[in-house]
């Protein structure tokens, strides 16, 4: 019996070691275009992801996409040709850790450092003297509200800020209900090198699921898309500690959620009122409390935390609808 067992060691400890070592998955027709229309900056060594393309004839206005956790910024695919109708540029980019940008390990990831990617960014492309409207979801959120925070005190090289429409994300720590698995991984210490290397797509598309509507799921294809722009770069080793944001947030609450409180610059939030991590009624009651200034979209109560993708056209004319206001 101790030696059948010792034939599954011999034989279970290789195939462990090819399954945690496996290649990422091959990136579909659409997600390959999505990268081949893109190009590549450098941001301290580090190389930076973007889509930046020209659109609406007569217009100057500029607007920059900020993504999500822990996706990228093929998450606004569905508007893209929609933004491009209306705005001079449309620019994206896949913060470090993210999509096709670099995924150094080990590295201190946090919003602090992704603030100052898109600054540089925009220097790159000679929009930092634009106003740039900008739009963000989830984890951009509190980008944004870190950019807000420069501009408003006028910091050397901050972008200028024209307007700033939210999405579904954690702008107040007190409201915010990150899934099961960021908590573990987050506060995971020595077992959070391991959960990462074990993370599959079978647990990504799950985990990922929960927090889309029942009638909005992604389709087998989207969620392979998505699943390999994390796996790109290896990029599923480093989740746990680009998830140090949660705790980022609310070490810097006061910094953060007073940029939006202070700012004179107008703004919107799109809500999927379905979001298990941002759950309503108790979010958006306290947004409007705290923001009583800013103006509210409200999509169907079957939309969840990715609006963006859950109902594009929704999310879109809402969107259209806030910048034609002033």
């Amino acid at each position: 019996m101790r030696g059948r067992w010792v034939w599954v060691g011999l034989l279970g400890v290789p195939l462990l070691a090819l399954y945690l070592h496996l290649p990422p998955p091959r990136l579909s027709p659409e997600l390959l275009s999505w990268r081949s229309s893109g190009a590549f900056f450098t941001y301290q060594e580090r190389s930076i992801f973007y889509r930046d393309s020209a659109g609406a004839v007569g217009s100057s206005d500029v607007v920059v996409l900020l993504h999500g956790f822990p996706t990228s910024s093929y998450d606004w695919n569905k508007i893209w040709e929609g933004l491009t109708l209306r705005f001079h540029r449309v620019v994206a980019l896949d913060f470090v850790g993210f999509g096709f940008s670099d995924k150094p390990r080990p590295h201190r990831y946090s919003i602090f450092e992704q603030a100052s990617i898109v600054e540089g960014l925009l220097r790159h492309l000679g929009l930092h003297r634009y106003g740039i409207n900008l739009v963000s979801h989830d984890y951009g959120d509190t980008v944004a509200q870190e950019l807000l925070h420069r501009y408003e005190h006028n910091r050397t090289g901050s972008i200028l800020i024209k307007s700033l429409c939210l999405s579904n994300g954690g702008i107040f720590p007190e409201t915010h209900r990150p899934r099961l698995i960021q908590k573990v991984l987050k506060d995971g210490g020595l077992l959070a090198p391991i959960i990462t290397r074990l993370m599959n797509f079978f647990f990504f598309s799950r985990g990922l699921g929960a927090v889309f509507g029942p009638y909005t799921q992604p389709s087998q294809a989207e969620y392979w898309d998505m699943w390999a722009a994390v796996r790109t770069n290896d990029g599923h080793l480093v989740v746990d500690s680009i998830l140090q944001y949660i705790n980022q947030r609310k070490k810097h609450r006061e910094r953060w959620v007073g940029a939006l409180k202070a700012t004179s610059v107008p703004l919107h939030l799109i809500y999927g009122p379905l979001d298990p991590v941002n759950p309503h009624p108790e979010f958006l009651q306290l947004y409007k409390k705290v923001l009583p200034a800013s103006t509210v979209s409200v999509l169907d109560d079957h939309i969840s935390h990715y609006p963006q993708l859950e109902d594009p056209t929704g999310f879109l004319n809402a969107y259209l609808s806030f910048i034609d206001s002033f």
